[in-house]
């Protein structure tokens, strides 16, 4: 299947200017014809260069040693063969990244994924279709990484939250974004919901007490499995996030801040370099850090 579908921005970007000549091409091969990585740079494409996050993704490969920039795409491009990459990162918006990823996967292509709006619809059909694609090129079964964020210190501060959040009776989680973000409630504020409310069942602690009767309009935010997320959208932020905490006579606050989109860039890195050793669908970037 050959994806037509838009690649412009990520869920969390504006559009940047997009170079003259972005597409970058490579001979063909078929994923069975490429060799595998060892002695060699590994080859990666960028699906979504247009946006502020696949520029700085951009950036971030040509800048690390040992890998290589063989394809950039955004909206108006074909993906084709992907220049022969071994792994895409594909940081598009919810309604083009199902496409790009399956458009990946039919050609053994590992894909490291940051768009949002993987819901478990979408999850169960990726799996699907892994089970049925070809091997990649370094012989094992193709590896797609879901992550929610790539900043470190926010993968560290929802493993802290999920390791404190049955210690307490109340837990809440705000998310704070720049008002270009097209999603609400964030990813990473989900998912952190989502390992709150695991813990918490996993220890056998009550849900948080609540005796609100009205809720206009939703003013106290959207239940993720039980956790209440409330979302802000304000000129001047990048991606913030505060899991509250709290007891009788007490009070842990837990933030992270990310003020450039630099931040996700070791991240991004860490993904492109380690999602060939994980076949199958991984969501989380944490389970290839030793955090979960």
């Amino acid at each position: 299947m050959t994806d037509t579908s838009s690649t412009t921005t990520s869920a969390d970007d504006r559009p940047a200017p997009e170079a003259a000549g972005s597409t970058a091409t490579a001979a063909a091969a078929s994923p069975a014809a490429r060799p595998t990585t060892a002695g060699r740079d590994l080859t990666v494409a960028v699906i979504g260069a247009g946006g502020r996050m696949g520029a700085e993704a951009v950036r971030a490969v040509e800048a690390t040693p040992g890998l290589r920039l063989v394809g950039r795409y955004g909206s108006a491009d074909e993906l084709g063969d992907l220049g022969g990459a071994d792994v895409a990162v594909e940081l598009t918006v919810p309604a083009a990244s199902p496409g790009n990823v399956a458009h990946c996967v039919e050609r053994g292509v590992h894909v490291v994924v940051g768009t949002t709006g993987w819901d478990e619809a979408r999850l169960s059909t990726l799996r699907e279709q892994l089970a049925a694609a070809p091997p990649a090129a370094t012989g094992a079964g193709v590896g797609v990484l879901i992550a929610p964020n790539f900043a470190v210190g926010a993968l560290l501060m929802m493993a802290f939250a999920a390791k404190a959040a049955p210690f307490f009776e109340s837990v809440e989680v705000v998310e704070l974004h720049h008002p270009a973000k097209v999603d609400a409630p964030s990813g990473t504020a989900a998912r952190t919901a989502a390992m709150i409310a695991a813990s918490r069942a996993e220890a056998g602690t009550p849900v948080p007490p609540d005796a609100t009767k009205s809720d206009p309009d939703g003013a106290r935010g959207v239940s993720v499995d039980g956790i209440h997320v409330h979302s802000v959208r304000l000129r001047g932020l990048t991606a913030h996030q505060e899991v509250l905490l709290g007891n009788a006579g007490e009070q842990l606050t837990l933030r992270h801040d990310s003020f450039d989109r630099t931040s996700f860039m070791p991240g991004v890195i860490a993904a492109v370099r380690a999602v060939a050793d994980h076949p199958g669908l991984t969501v989380g970037l944490e389970h290839y850090l030793g955090l979960d």
